[in-house]
């Protein structure tokens, strides 16, 4: 039986596993079973929270969520009658485990749990990247360090030792390799949305709904635009045209010329979608054991189907493997979520919050990948962050002096015990 003391004695060490390895695959460590092990365990210990450890409140606000686990352990089921050989089960598993992340959500209704965990991240597991930054490419260092950029969104309450010291890390994040575009923008955005808390007098909570709807509404506008032909959002240059292009070191030492405004997205869109026509798959798609077919990764395909079973853009995966109802559901919990931090908080941070999730979701129509990584679980965390009424209903004082303790000191044990609680059951 997984108990209080087990949970918070070896999930944050679970996280830790999973942060190293959050990245490309430059760094071979263990077997793709012993990650396996690693993901299950991490996702068994977020469904232990949920059943006995998460209030009725939030379980109820998390209503869609609840809905969307539903839907996606029906779609697992379906996908074993469609699995044909030993690389089909192989990434049956890797994509179901991804699309089973959002459960995370439901652990951010405690805020002495969220607090120890994001501690135990700041002091124990982001220290390490100082030895794992040599065996992983500069373009991955985000990968690793992608809860700093949560985290920059409360640097206005920060000490000034915190500030300085998160700034550096965004700073070194952002020009270890500036052609990592992801990097750029997910370190930068958060430090202008953070900076809004200054503004907060001035800010209306009417003016951060507009801005909501906008970054909610922007994916769709964009999509449609491109397929009448009128606008590509991810080529704005024309074609055969060079845009801002800097030299870069690759890890094996090669240097190479990168092209910053170049195109890399639209062809996965139109690859996704010709299949979707080929197939059919619009409403329920393929499920998570079959991907699209790929002209430019398909001959890496296994199974010699020439299909490449996700990429790097989360929606397109959410699309191929659970069809429009799936895009649906995460929409909604995005929307959901990005709605109650804006207009039913009571301090500003949630407030940003709430626009940085909006952000998030038409950033997922770009990249945001939902492998089985650190930044993705951090991004359902805050997710749940924005349902969680005990954050919501905490004042700026009292939301700053919480995050202020997170950087304090390493929570430390005693008598084999963290010192840390779980909310009882019930508890709102």
């Amino acid at each position: 039986m997984i108990n209080k003391s087990i949970l918070l004695k070896y999930l944050p060490f679970s996280l830790l596993l999973i942060t190293v390895n959050s990245h490309g695959q430059t760094l071979q460590l263990g077997s793709t079973t012993f990650w396996w092990i690693v993901q299950l365990v991490v996702l068994i210990f977020f469904w232990v929270i949920k059943t006995k450890f998460t209030s009725n409140v939030h379980t109820n606000n998390l209503s869609i969520l609840n809905f969307y686990i539903l839907y996606v352990i029906v779609q697992i089921v379906r996908a074993t009658f469609i699995a044909e050989t030993y690389w089909d089960w192989k990434g049956l598993l890797s994509s179901s485990m991804s699309l089973l992340i959002p459960i995370v959500a439901f652990a951010s209704n405690s805020k002495s749990l969220l607090k120890y965990i994001i501690n135990y991240y700041v002091f124990i597991t982001a220290p390490l990247f100082l030895i794992i930054q040599f065996f992983i490419g500069k373009d991955e260092y985000g990968f690793y360090l992608a809860p700093f950029s949560f985290l920059l969104l409360f640097l206005p309450v920060l000490t000034n030792k915190w500030k300085i010291i998160l700034l550096i890390i965004a700073l070194y994040v952002i020009f270890a390799d500036f052609g990592a575009r992801s990097n750029l923008i997910k370190f930068s955005i958060p430090i202008i949305f953070g900076f809004l808390y200054f503004f907060k007098n001035t800010i209306t909570i009417k003016f951060l709904e507009i801005s909501r709807l906008i970054f909610m509404a922007l994916p769709l506008v964009f999509l449609l635009l491109a397929v009448l032909g009128n606008f590509n959002i991810f080529n704005t240059k024309g074609e055969n045209k060079k845009g801002l292009i800097v030299k870069k070191k690759e890890f094996n030492g090669d240097i190479i010329e990168d092209d910053l405004t170049a195109d890399t997205r639209t062809v996965l869109y139109i690859d996704v979608l010709n299949t979707a026509k080929k197939y059919n798959f619009w409403i329920f798609g393929r499920s998570p054991v079959r991907g699209y077919i790929s002209e430019a990764f398909g001959d890496n395909d296994r199974n010699g189907r020439g299909e490449r079973l996700g990429n790097e853009v989360s929606i397109l995966n959410y699309f191929t493997w659970l069809g429009l109802v799936g895009v649906v559901l995460i929409f909604l919990l995005f929307y959901k979520a990005s709605y109650l931090a804006i207009n039913y908080s009571k301090n500003y941070f949630s407030k940003i919050i709430g626009l940085f999730i909006s952000f998030r979701w038409s950033y997922a129509w770009v990249e945001d990948s939902n492998n089985f990584y650190i930044q993705y679980i951090y991004l359902w965390i805050f997710i749940g962050f924005c349902f969680s009424i005990n954050f919501r209903n905490m004042s700026d004082k009292e939301l700053a002096q919480w995050v202020r303790e997170i950087f304090f000191k390493k929570i430390s044990l005693k008598s084999n015990q963290f010192k840390i609680q779980l909310p009882k059951i019930n508890a709102n």
